[in-house]
């Protein structure tokens, strides 16, 4: 996929869906018990932090790059209250100016467009049920474009985020929301992001104790193979190898 900076410049108004589409999906941020340990993890499977943020206590962020457009957001615990798993999935469009406007257009209600600290801009939306829905356009000089090309593995288990699943009290009503008013297409729970990134957002009741799940595109005989040869606990579902990072998150590899 390539790396789009640019809006549509001078373009005339396009059709609300078109002006909803996506190019990615950009991140999900998951928080973790300990980042280091769950990092060491992500490497294991090939993606190694590209850079990362923190304070006086340490790692407050570490930014784990799949491909030059999706990363995992390894976030810290800050306390005990602090739910371990999902904290929000991040979308990436190429004029983030129009896709505000565009949801405004709906009736949403979009934060404020900012630039954020690794330097690309951003805003967020809420649900119905109140969960943050971030968006992105990467800009040029911000970290995440100039890392482009960069901390890429060679074994790389897989180098593309295709599936993330998000929970709701009411998944009927979710996906009125994600149909109506983000754009997202499909039959059943499983939602195609609009445009043709060939990526999906999977809706299911929330239960206690669940755990993020992630799915990720690869030959699952090959993946289950290396990930055995890698140390790694593998689970075969489905006929679709599945390993766990430390908190549980569960990583499914897959075809498309």
């Amino acid at each position: 996929m390539a790396l789009l900076f640019a809006g549509f410049g001078g373009a005339g108004p396009l059709p609300a869906q078109d002006a909803r589409n996506l190019t990615s999906i950009a991140h999900v941020a998951l928080r973790v018990s300990d980042v280091a340990r769950s990092r060491a993890f992500y490497k294991t499977l090939g993606w190694d932090q590209a850079f990362e943020f923190g304070d006086d206590k340490g790692t407050d962020t570490s930014y784990v790059k799949v491909s030059d457009h999706q990363y995992i957001e390894l976030c810290r615990r800050n306390r005990p209250s602090d739910p371990i798993g999902f904290m929000h999935i991040c979308l990436e469009t190429v004029d983030l100016a129009r896709l505000s406007a565009a949801y405004t257009a709906l009736g949403l209600t979009p934060t404020e467009s900012k630039k954020g600290h690794a330097g690309n801009v951003l805003f967020n939306l809420r649900d119905p049920e109140g969960q943050v829905i971030e968006y992105t356009q990467y800009l040029p000089g911000s970290l995440h474009s100039n890392a482009r090309g960069k901390f890429v593995e060679e074994v790389r288990i897989s180098d593309h985020m295709i599936d993330v699943v998000m929970t709701a009290k009411d998944v009927d009503a979710e996906k009125a929301f994600f149909v109506g008013k983000l754009g997202f297409q499909g039959i059943g729970y499983k939602l195609s992001l609009p445009g043709t990134p060939g990526e999906t957002v999977e809706l299911k009741p929330r239960v206690p104790g669940e755990t993020p799940e992630l799915r990720f595109a690869a030959d699952p005989k090959r993946a289950a193979e290396e990930l055995k040869k890698r140390g790694l606990e593998v689970k075969i579902v489905g006929g679709v190898p599945e390993v766990r990072d430390p908190d549980g998150t569960a990583i499914y590899f897959s075809e498309r």
